[in-house]
């Protein structure tokens, strides 16, 4: 009777060193993914960040640039949007000594950033436009009309380029996402940028500013 004692003894004393060393695996391999699980949630904030729209990164995108003939340095010189009536020339785009994009000179007219990414490039390409001017509408008055799906071309050299809308969203001119917007993508990407939201009377400006996204179609 007294060896059965002991035989059971000693395979509680087993178990129990079996279930601390389990307990121990649990808590390593717990250890080691707090800080994968950690890092795959920075890195998709990060993602959603800097993309716009659709998850373009998902869908593998087969980018041909034959269409932009001539050098492969071409400017865009014009912008289409058969939607909203836009056919118009690209002025040159600049940041002033703020940091600020300026504002095309032509309320007709839309411009590129010429320190951003040419447009059919890898990256977001931008392009801004009035929304208004005191006499009337200017060229991206009807730009809050576009939806995903929609088309816009963009001329560079002697070809198009065409992109299709994934999403169209305001933002407060003071809390405007700068890295969202002009922040790498790892596809040809395309901003549309105007003014928008309520007008103030005292800074003779509006309020938010409105921004197209849309990716080589």
């Amino acid at each position: 009777m007294a060896r059965v004692v002991r035989h059971r003894s000693r395979r509680r004393l087993h178990l129990t060193a079996t279930r601390r060393r389990t307990l121990m695996l649990i808590g390593c391999v717990l250890a080691l993914a707090a800080p994968m699980i950690v890092g795959a949630a920075a890195l998709v904030g990060r993602r959603v960040d800097i993309d716009a729209g659709d998850a373009t990164w998902i869908v593998p995108h087969s980018i041909d640039l034959s269409a932009a003939s001539g050098s492969p340095d071409a400017p865009p010189t014009r912008l289409k949007i058969s939607k909203l009536g836009v056919d118009t020339p690209l002025e040159d785009l600049r940041m002033d000594g703020a940091g600020v994009l300026e504002s095309p000179k032509a309320y007709g007219e839309a411009g590129w950033f010429t320190g951003g990414t040419y447009p059919g490039d890898a990256g977001p390409a931008v392009l801004a436009g009035h929304v208004d001017s005191k006499t009337g509408p200017a060229v991206f008055f009807r730009l809050h009309e576009l939806a995903p799906g929609d088309l816009v071309d963009v001329q560079r050299g002697d070809g198009w380029l065409t992109f299709r809308v994934t999403a169209s969203e305001h933002y407060a001119k003071d809390r405007f996402p700068s890295a969202k917007v002009y922040g790498p993508t790892p596809v040809p990407e395309l901003r549309l940028i105007t003014c928008g939201g309520s007008f103030d009377q005292s800074k003779h400006s509006y309020r938010d500013n409105l921004v197209v996204y849309a990716v080589l179609a």
